[in-house]
């Protein structure tokens, strides 16, 4: 049965019928690896945001706020450079946007451990890989964890 309200506990069903935990210790390596997989969410997000500012010239260490990204293009050598780009942006964008749906139905296992290691790994995440010098990009994003 599917519960549709938080609860705790250590039987859980995340994602598909086989990834059942029975156990302590299963729950326990269930709860690491949604850990670990969101932890991997941010740093694939910050890999995207690096590769957008790659692409519009704006030094890693971050321009300032308020100097217009326009003002810093740098031309690329080549449609084929700018296309690789755009092929590697999308990659990274697609593969992203799918951990971020999984992570999504995770957390809608209503496991409130699941819940909180997703939430502490987006945390550490953020942490981590994305809280320098991204304030001067814009990022096109539909997904609200993003």
């Amino acid at each position: 049965m599917m519960h549709m309200t938080f609860y705790w506990g250590r039987y859980v069903t995340i994602l598909f019928d086989s990834w059942k935990t029975d156990s302590w210790l299963s729950y326990a390596l269930s709860l690491l690896a949604c850990l670990v997989v969101a932890i991997f969410y941010q740093y694939l997000e910050n890999r995207r945001i690096r590769l957008k500012l790659f692409a519009t010239g704006i030094p890693s260490s971050a321009a300032a706020p308020e100097i217009e990204a326009p003002l810093l293009r740098r031309k690329l050598a080549g449609e084929r450079a700018r296309l690789g780009v755009k092929v590697a942006g999308s990659v990274l964008f697609g593969v992203s946007s799918a951990i971020g749906y999984l992570l999504m139905l995770a957390v809608m296992s209503f496991n409130g451990g699941v819940f909180l290691a997703i939430v502490l790994g987006l945390a550490i995440g953020h942490f981590i890989f994305r809280n320098e010098g991204e304030a001067s990009v814009v990022v096109d994003s539909s997904c609200a964890c993003a």
